[in-house]
């Protein structure tokens, strides 16, 4: 299936019934009067979220959604019968506008949250319903109102607590597979990743909290270049970046005497300013969430670890200066998403800075990490 985040569609309400202009006609009533009944009201158009939907695939195929019409009144005082109001379901995290003006209509954040997106007409009055001491005999009725009307334009932005971020092939589905039960299509080329794919990490407390993989970016991703661009927006919800850098030239310069330490240094924060001013220009507002820097595919952690150490603390001292604010206490990780190096100490301290999110605590600059007894545990 396909995955699909953006669709357009036209939703109205139905027409409310016509009253009904009737006399009676029964012999035990010699004087008749008026009796016709009231039209039905039109039936309404509502949105509901639910958990069971993951796309808005159903849109692809179904793009307009009229209620049924009130039914109209009839003699004897019988109003008409309402029209069946229609409930669309989408996915939690879609966020509905108007699709003409962009204008923020409702945003989808809680399972079973409704909303009403167009209102039925009202039924028409039947005749019965003017009469009076001067007027006895009214031959008119009201016709039913007009439903409301729009087009719409719906939009999915996925909901996870951390969202990782990076070039395309840094290890991020590789990582996502590790910590959680999500098992996206890996491959050693670029832009594997065509879709997020969410995950859910389980912590030795039993709690958890949900990871996405977005697709890798690339510089001018903001102006559609590569494939993020397109999955932007799954990141504005997420309450942290992991940020994850490819260590794969810390590997090559291990073997290479006459590598020169400080230039594959600034090339990894080259690349880790390139997708922040990418998030920038983006959105201004996704800089100052939090982050945690990782560096991925760094295996010789026992073979050369002065190497990856150095690399480290070069790669910390430049960290404050870019995004403004400190580091954490071990960041930037250095992790192996394939033999799970450094991937506990790394949830642990990604579960640590989310419970300071959720409560909306002022986050330490240092996180305190498990000892070694604990993660074993």
């Amino acid at each position: 299936m396909r995955f699909i985040d953006e669709a357009i569609i036209r939703v109205s309400g139905g027409h409310g019934g016509p009253g009904c202009v009737s006399f009676r006609r029964e012999t035990f009533a010699p004087r008749g009067g008026p009796d016709g009944g009231d039209g039905g009201d039109g039936g309404s158009v509502s949105f509901q979220a639910t958990h069971q939907l993951g796309t808005l695939q159903d849109f692809r195929f179904k793009r307009v959604y009229d209620a049924p019409a009130g039914m109209h009144g009839s003699g004897s005082n019988k109003a008409g019968r309402d029209g069946e109001d229609i409930v669309i379901p989408v996915p939690v995290g879609t966020v509905i506008r108007d699709a003409a003006s962009g204008e923020l209509l409702v945003d989808f954040v809680k399972d079973g949250q409704t909303w009403v997106a167009c209102k039925g007409g009202r039924g028409g009055k039947g005749n019965a319903h003017f009469v009076s001491s001067t007027h006895q005999a009214p031959k008119f009725a009201q016709p039913g109102e007009v439903g409301e009307a729009r087009e719409l334009k719906l939009e999915l932005k996925l909901l996870a607590d951390v969202g990782i971020i990076g070039f395309p092939n840094a290890g991020k589905s590789t990582l996502i597979s590790r910590i959680s039960h999500a098992r996206p299509k890996i491959a050693d080329y670029p832009f594997t990743t065509l879709t997020p794919n969410l995950g859910v990490v389980q912590m030795p407390d039993l709690k958890t909290f949900v990871v996405a993989d977005i697709p890798g970016l690339v510089e001018g991703a903001h102006r559609g270049l590569g494939l993020g661009h397109k999955f932007l927006k799954h990141i504005e919800r997420t309450g942290l970046f992991l940020h994850v850098l490819d260590g794969t030239k810390l590997l090559e310069d291990a073997t290479r005497p006459d590598a020169d330490l400080d230039e594959t240094i600034e090339h990894l924060i080259e690349r880790y300013q390139i997708i922040r001013r990418e998030l920038g220009l983006f959105n201004e507002k996704l800089l100052h969430k939090p982050e945690i820097l990782v560096i991925n595919k760094v295996d010789l952690l026992e073979s050369d670890p002065q190497l990856v150490e150095k690399a480290r603390l070069a790669l910390r001292n430049r960290i404050a200066s870019i995004r403004g604010d400190h580091p954490h206490g071990q960041e930037p990780f250095v992790i192996s998403a394939v033999s799970g190096k450094g991937i506990q100490e790394l949830l642990f301290a990604v579960h640590a800075e989310i419970q300071e999110h959720r409560s909306g605590a002022r986050r330490d600059v240092r996180v305190r990490l498990p000892d070694d007894e604990d993660i074993r545990s």
